[in-house]
């Protein structure tokens, strides 16, 4: 419980309209996308750089907990106020797009801008942001980049990372820093604002982002590939890529996700059909998309396809991603609980990953459907347990998700493609990092906050 003292002095510095401690605000703040609740003591609406500044450097010397919060859609607990104290929450009042500049391809916007807002004003100028996490409807660009998110149009474009020109940024002390520049090139000291990307607000709270942009390509196509199974999809996508295709999105289903499918929203697939990979590709000229469709066709039958559609219209295109972006919601015919993981491996190693990942499952009795990006090996790993409320089943389907992480940094693979660390997976990391990493990690969250007032206890520090 937060002394009422430290309230007043909140509601002082930033009015009470902007201070919450009652219980009706603390559980809308106590939860994320993983459902797990950790109720804050107090939620604070800064109004601008100012108010961070001073919320910041009083916290600092009380030694009251912040966490930073965008929208709250994270996956692993990463904006959970896991320790109590205070929610720094954006969504109220930073939340401007404060400039797009059309002569150097930039944004600058505010930590609590919607990730789709800033597509939609970068479209009406002919610019382009791809970053499009499956959240990009209501995902803050602050939360973004503290997750470093990542989305379909990866295979092509990247993920956030890729396009964070610089972040300004308050430390727990009060103090302003700006990492990296509006400059293309910029090799000027050591890279901070690539160590505050994907660091889940334990370093620093960001109060601006600028951001590249690109010119918004004049054409785009939808096709999809029938594979008979899993294997067949998965040599594929490496291989099609290795070939010159450059598809902005090679996303992938299993047999299990087709059946899901199938079963709960009559999707039109065909029943024998042991994975579809469905994308889009990009250009300017209208060469140049026939030259990816003809490269993929060719691969893909190359590679064991059965068929291979290209959509002719929007409507066909919808038609064709329809399953892609209800894959998450129709696998629950297989469990009440989904452990959901989002591990990621080099592609050439796509097709050995997800028969280990199989068999782990089935070592345990377990269904595992699993989806994603193929194009840049993130795959979603949904290990599926029948009833939640048994409590073997459950301890079953944690330790296949710790046999499913080991194996897939055996691979040269990685925890997390796309959703972070936070709470969920911090048990993992010492599977992917050793004690003197781990000790690496720990002395660059002392250097930016010895006080450990910014989300402490994430990521295993």
């Amino acid at each position: 419980m937060i002394d009422k003292k430290h309230l007043n002095y909140f509601k002082t510095l930033v009015t009470e309209d902007n201070v919450y401690s009652d219980k009706a605000h603390l559980i809308a703040y106590s939860y994320d996308a993983t459902r797990t609740r950790y109720e804050p003591d107090a939620v604070i609406f800064p109004r601008d750089e100012q108010d961070i500044k001073d919320i910041l450097k009083y916290c600092n010397e009380h030694k009251i907990i912040i966490t930073p919060r965008g929208a709250g859609s994270g996956f692993t607990g990463g904006a959970l106020p896991a320790s109590g104290g205070v929610i720094l929450a954006f969504e109220k009042h930073m939340n401007k797009i404060i400039e797009i500049d059309m002569q150097n391809m930039l944004a600058i916007v505010q930590p609590g801008v919607v990730n789709m807002d800033l597509q939609k004003a970068a479209e009406e100028v002919g610019l382009f942001y791809p970053p499009d996490p499956a959240s990009e409807e209501y995902s803050t660009l602050g939360g973004n980049v503290s997750e470093n998110a990542g989305g379909m149009r990866a295979a092509k474009y990247g993920i956030t990372k890729d396009f964070v020109m610089a972040i300004r940024a308050v430390l727990p002390s009060g103090e302003v820093i700006r990492a990296g520049k509006k400059t293309i090139k910029d090799v000027a000291g050591y890279n901070v604002a690539g160590i505050l990307i994907a660091s889940e607000g334990t370093l620093a709270v960001t109060t601006e982002i600028t951001l590249k942009l690109i010119p918004k390509p004049r054409f785009k196509q939808t096709y999809m590939g029938i594979f008979p199974d899993v294997t067949s999809a998965m040599n594929a996508v490496f291989k099609s890529l290795a070939s010159g295709a450059n598809p902005v999105a090679m996303e992938f289903l299993d047999a299990l996700v087709i059946q899901a499918l199938r079963e709960k929203l009559n999707v039109n697939l065909p029943s024998d059909a042991g994975a579809v990979l469905v994308g889009d590709v990009d250009g300017n000229l209208e060469d140049e998309i026939k030259f990816q469709l003809d490269t993929l066709s060719k691969s893909f039958k190359e590679n064991g396809a059965t068929k291979f559609i290209v959509a002719n219209d929007e409507k066909e295109a919808k038609e064709l991603w329809f399953a892609r972006k209800n894959a998450s919601p129709s696998i629950t015919i297989f469990g009440t609980k989904k452990l959901n993981e989002d591990i990621s491996v080099p592609r050439s190693k796509l097709p050995i990953a997800l028969e280990g990942i199989y068999k782990i499952g089935k070592k345990y009795n377990l269904t595992v459907p699993c989806f994603g990006h193929a194009g840049d090996g993130n795959i979603h790993v949904n290990v599926m347990v029948k009833d939640k409320n048994n409590e073997k089943e459950m301890e079953d389907g944690h330790k296949a998700i710790e046999e499913i992480f080991q194996f897939v940094v055996d691979l040269e693979g990685t925890l997390s493609g796309e959703h972070g660390i936070g709470t969920s997976k911090a048990p993992y990391m010492k599977i992917a990092f050793n004690e003197i990493e781990m000790n690496l990690f720990r002395s660059i969250k002392k250097a930016f906050d010895p006080n450990n007032i910014l989300n402490p206890n994430k990521m295993g520090l």
